[in-house]
Protein backbone atom coordinates (compact mmCIF):
# COMPACT_ATOMS: atom_id res chain seq x y z
CA UNK A 1 0.00 0.00 0.00
CA UNK A 2 1.50 3.31 -0.44
CA UNK A 3 1.49 6.03 1.69
CA UNK A 4 -1.10 8.30 -0.07
CA UNK A 5 -4.06 5.54 0.25
CA UNK A 6 -2.85 4.66 3.74
CA UNK A 7 -3.42 8.40 4.65
CA UNK A 8 -6.64 9.13 2.88
CA UNK A 9 -8.06 5.38 4.48
CA UNK A 10 -7.18 6.53 7.63
CA UNK A 11 -8.33 9.93 7.12
CA UNK A 12 -11.84 8.26 6.63
CA UNK A 13 -11.24 6.04 9.41
CA UNK A 14 -10.15 8.39 12.08
CA UNK A 15 -13.35 11.14 11.24
CA UNK A 16 -15.71 7.65 11.52
CA UNK A 17 -14.25 6.90 14.65
CA UNK A 18 -14.25 11.05 16.37
CA UNK A 19 -17.65 11.55 15.11
CA UNK A 20 -18.89 7.98 17.41
CA UNK A 21 -16.65 9.31 20.19
CA UNK A 22 -18.66 12.81 20.30
CA UNK A 23 -22.45 10.83 19.48
CA UNK A 24 -21.62 8.49 22.06
CA UNK A 25 -21.68 5.56 19.58
CA UNK A 26 -18.35 4.43 20.77
CA UNK A 27 -16.30 4.33 23.83
CA UNK A 28 -13.41 6.61 23.67
CA UNK A 29 -11.25 3.58 24.56
CA UNK A 30 -12.35 2.21 20.76
CA UNK A 31 -10.43 5.59 19.28
CA UNK A 32 -7.33 4.73 21.32
CA UNK A 33 -7.12 1.17 19.96
CA UNK A 34 -7.90 2.90 16.81
CA UNK A 35 -4.63 5.13 17.18
CA UNK A 36 -2.72 2.39 18.39
CA UNK A 37 -3.54 0.10 15.66
CA UNK A 38 -2.73 2.96 13.28
CA UNK A 39 0.59 3.76 14.53
CA UNK A 40 1.67 -0.22 14.28
CA UNK A 41 0.45 -0.43 10.64
CA UNK A 42 2.51 3.04 9.95
CA UNK A 43 5.70 1.14 11.15
CA UNK A 44 4.94 -2.01 8.77
CA UNK A 45 5.43 1.02 5.86
CA UNK A 46 9.32 1.64 6.82
CA UNK A 47 8.60 5.01 5.60
CA UNK A 48 12.06 7.31 5.98
CA UNK A 49 10.67 10.63 4.95
CA UNK A 50 8.89 13.16 7.85
CA UNK A 51 7.60 15.41 5.30
CA UNK A 52 3.98 14.49 4.72
CA UNK A 53 2.53 14.83 1.60
CA UNK A 54 -0.18 17.41 1.97
CA UNK A 55 -1.79 19.65 4.12
CA UNK A 56 -4.67 17.09 4.76
CA UNK A 57 -1.64 14.18 5.74
CA UNK A 58 -0.49 16.98 7.76
CA UNK A 59 -3.57 17.44 9.83
CA UNK A 60 -3.93 13.40 9.96
CA UNK A 61 -0.63 13.53 11.99
CA UNK A 62 -1.76 16.66 14.30
CA UNK A 63 -4.32 14.82 14.80
CA UNK A 64 -3.09 11.13 15.67
CA UNK A 65 -0.24 13.04 18.02
CA UNK A 66 -3.09 15.26 19.86
CA UNK A 67 -5.26 12.20 20.56
CA UNK A 68 -1.92 10.01 20.97
CA UNK A 69 -0.81 13.13 23.94
CA UNK A 70 -4.33 13.96 25.52
CA UNK A 71 -6.48 10.11 24.97
CA UNK A 72 -9.87 10.00 23.66
CA UNK A 73 -11.54 10.87 26.76
CA UNK A 74 -10.03 14.61 26.36
CA UNK A 75 -13.25 14.63 24.27
CA UNK A 76 -15.87 14.20 26.51
CA UNK A 77 -14.43 17.21 29.02
CA UNK A 78 -11.85 19.31 27.23
CA UNK A 79 -13.45 22.21 25.09
CA UNK A 80 -10.28 23.52 23.89
CA UNK A 81 -9.14 20.09 22.62
CA UNK A 82 -12.73 19.11 21.31
CA UNK A 83 -12.22 22.63 19.35
CA UNK A 84 -9.39 21.93 18.06
CA UNK A 85 -10.10 18.30 16.62
CA UNK A 86 -13.39 19.71 15.47
CA UNK A 87 -11.48 22.04 13.51
CA UNK A 88 -9.43 19.58 11.82
CA UNK A 89 -12.66 17.64 11.17
CA UNK A 90 -13.97 20.53 9.17
CA UNK A 91 -10.61 20.92 7.17
CA UNK A 92 -11.04 17.41 6.18
CA UNK A 93 -14.34 17.80 5.40
CA UNK A 94 -13.88 20.61 3.24
CA UNK A 95 -16.35 23.46 5.75
CA UNK A 96 -12.78 25.18 7.05
CA UNK A 97 -9.58 26.45 6.26
CA UNK A 98 -6.36 24.55 7.69
CA UNK A 99 -5.75 24.56 11.59
CA UNK A 100 -4.04 27.43 12.93
CA UNK A 101 -0.49 25.68 15.53
CA UNK A 102 -1.45 22.53 13.15
CA UNK A 103 2.32 20.81 13.47
CA UNK A 104 1.71 17.52 11.83
CA UNK A 105 5.18 15.57 10.98
CA UNK A 106 5.27 11.75 10.19
CA UNK A 107 6.62 9.66 12.69
CA UNK A 108 9.90 7.16 11.81
CA UNK A 109 10.51 4.27 12.83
Amino acid sequence: MIIEQFINEKINQITAYVEAVFSKKIHYTELDRFINDTMEEWTLLKVIDDTPGNARERVFWHMIHELTLHGGQALKHDLFFIAEINTCLDFFYGKGSYPVDCIGWRPLA
